[in-house]
């Protein structure tokens, strides 16, 4: 390869600190910085780094120090939830959150050594074959050890509320497709640097980036036909789950909820943890005592139904018991959907839990040690089937994300069961500041790849309207307690994506390696 320039020449001369700090500064790209800019610039830096790596393992040793401070900065608001649990010291949240990007971290390390091993042979070959690495080993996070998908470097490349940015492309290629996209663009900086002179060919390299970024997104004129009330009641962390406390929250959800057209169907969206009340029968009394209504769930469902009015569908955040030979084994996370009349007319079990959150990894060695979930609670939490569409009649086919399930991508609906929209209920109360924008950011591209709106009700903030364009129509901030009315936005037919899943990424990821193999032969004649 050619030698770098002057300004490159810096990134060689400390290597091991440089790729570090290059990881924290990409992480900055996401929510709620949005400099996008700093993170192609650090992933081109990253780029001449494995270039200039003399071994596979220096290569990798990079990767995995760049991802180290990427994921470290990227998941600092993992820290704010260790606050919100007593029996844990608070500076255990940042050990907790530089731990988990040691582990993280080997997915970039890995994409690294790929591109290294096979496609150093000059730099068009390496920055393709890194872009289709770095797909395959996202994806692989995805999924590895139950998957940890938040932060794909794809959330780079979503626009503003009012567009979805680069992240319009996503129907045809996948978040993980779009990551490798946003690693494209960052090589593309690199050469143009490496071109050493001002022309138009590195002109085009520079600016494309950013003509991409802020393509406007062209206005949907059709409506939806269900109307709805969103609520964010806010709710604080701290207050949620105090049994003092529950009739009071009770009445303010329901004061923010009751129906403006009394009679008309629609639908009323609540978030996760909207009902302290266990809403089914059969389980021990003791676990119905300090609710709402104490010992009569069916009387907690039709005060529910009567407070909502006639006409009205709930879908609300609730918790389930599981029952083993007579005793409670364990508890679901579940959204439930309740009619004016108090009747239960379908269910959501969350399926993918957070570790440390809704079970304990490990309890039996964790436990003696002092180490306990993050939320109140004694049961462990299993998870449900997977994802699947309640069927509402007139209020429509809803598919159910609960909370951080909606950061798995080509994981959030049933493809053969297509809903009408997503609803994705949740607590973002102990995700810090920098959680919740992250959170929603997210959804939008959930909604973006798949063609669906996502209707997002939390208890603290940010709730939102997102239609299938991943545009944000309307918003309640955080720290605000405040309601949502409207019209579900319609859906667009399956996208691509929606019809392939992440076969459509790992199938771009194919076809740039068989670039990369191409650029590496070495020319004839």
């Amino acid at each position: 390869m050619a030698s770098l320039p002057n300004l490159l020449n810096c990134l060689s001369a400390r290597p091991r600190l440089c790729a570090p700090a290059l990881g924290a500064i990409a992480a900055t790209g996401f929510e709620p910085l949005h400099l996008w800019p700093l993170t192609l610039l650090a992933l081109a830096g990253l780029i001449a780094l494995i270039a200039q790596a003399s071994s596979a393992k220096r290569a990798m040793l990079l990767g995995w120090l760049f991802g180290i401070g990427h994921f470290t900065i990227g998941n600092n608001w993992i820290a704010t939830a260790f606050t919100f649990q007593a029996k844990m010291p608070f500076w255990m949240g940042w050990i907790a959150v530089f731990g988990l990007s040691l582990y993280l971290a080997v997915y970039p390390a890995l994409a690294a050594l790929g591109a290294w091993r096979f496609f150093r042979a000059n730099y068009a070959a390496l920055v393709t074959g890194f872009a289709g690495c770095w797909i395959v080993t996202e994806w692989l996070r995805s999924w590895v050890f139950s998957g940890f998908a938040w932060n794909p470097l794809a959330m780079a490349a979503l626009g503003p509320f009012s567009h979805p940015g680069l992240a319009a492309l996503a129907p045809w290629l996948g978040t993980y497709a779009l990551s490798g996209l946003v690693v494209l663009l960052g090589g593309a900086w690199l050469i143009a640097l490496l071109r050493a002179r001002i022309d138009w060919r590195g002109g085009l390299l520079v600016l494309l980036p950013a003509v991409l970024m802020l393509l406007p997104n062209g206005e949907s004129g059709a409506k939806g036909t269900v109307p709805f009330t969103l609520v964010q009641p806010d709710i604080r962390q701290a207050d949620l789950d105090n049994p003092a406390k529950w009739e009071s929250q009770f009445v303010k959800i329901t004061g923010l909820s009751p129906s403006r057209q009394p009679g008309t169907n629609r639908l009323v969206l609540w978030p996760e943890s909207g009902v302290p009340d266990y809403l089914r029968e059969g389980y021990p009394f003791y676990y119905y005592e300090g609710t709402t209504f104490a010992g009569d769930p069916a009387l907690a469902r039709q005060r529910i139904g009567w407070a909502l009015g006639k006409g009205s569908m709930l879908l609300t955040g609730t918790t389930d018991l599981e029952m083993r030979g007579g005793e409670v084994a364990a508890a679901r996370n579940v959204v439930t959907a309740i009619d004016a009349s108090g009747t239960i007319r379908g269910s959501y079990a969350k399926a993918h839990l957070v570790p440390g959150g809704e079970y304990l990894p490990l309890r039996p060695w964790l436990e003696p040690i002092g180490l306990s979930r993050l939320v109140p609670g004694d049961l462990d939490f299993w998870p449900g089937p997977g994802p699947r569409t309640l069927e509402l009649g007139a209020w429509g086919k809803a598919g159910v994300q609960l909370c951080y399930e909606i950061i798995f991508s080509g994981q959030v609906a049933d493809r053969d069961h297509r809903p009408d929209f997503i609803f994705n209920p949740s607590n973002d109360g102990w995700f810090g500041s920098w959680g919740p924008p992250q959170h929603l950011a997210q959804a939008r591209m959930r909604a973006v790849e798949e063609g669906l709106p996502v209707l997002r009700a939390t208890t603290t903030g940010i709730s939102a309207v997102i239609d299938a364009d991943g545009v944000v129509r309307h918003y309640v901030p955080r720290h605000v307690a405040g309601r949502l009315d409207g019209l579900v936005p319609p859906a667009h037919a399956p996208t691509l994506f929606a019809r392939l899943g992440n076969m459509l990424p790992l199938g771009w990821a194919i076809l740039l390696v068989a670039l990369s193999l191409v650029a590496t032969r070495p020319s004839r004649g």
